[in-house]
């Protein structure tokens, strides 16, 4: 299993729909949710849609931000969190968030889709 996100941004093109504009998308594997619930961040992450105090992606970088210190605080208590299949780690996941992170910086208006 995997999660899917992506930052959009929905534009009247004068047509009969909406145009959909992507500006981040990228892909993790689930395996790694425990990392994210221990960071406090799983909900954000992997569920945005669920979360009360998200309506856009700038909604996300303070829990991001918060989620991401901890991890980079704490290495060990995370890294002992690695899945034992080797899919997803520590040294993936935090590049992964960082990334995420940045993209929800530059486009704090975008709108946030997960799929799991």
């Amino acid at each position: 299993m995997s999660l899917d996100v992506y930052l959009q941004f929905e534009v009247d093109t004068g047509g009969p729909e909406p145009k959909t504009f992507t500006v981040f998308d990228a892909n993790y594997t689930h395996n790694c949710n425990k990392m994210a619930a221990e960071a406090g961040i799983y909900e954000y992450v992997w569920r945005p849609d669920e979360c009360d105090d998200v309506k856009n992606a700038g909604d996300l970088v303070e829990p991001l931000r918060r989620g991401i210190k901890l991890m980079e605080d704490e290495p060990q208590r995370f890294i002992a969190l690695n899945p034992e299949n080797g899919w997803g780690s520590y040294a993936t996941f935090l590049p992964w968030l960082r990334r995420y992170l940045e993209a929800c910086v530059e486009n704090p208006k975008a709108s946030i889709y997960a799929s799991r």
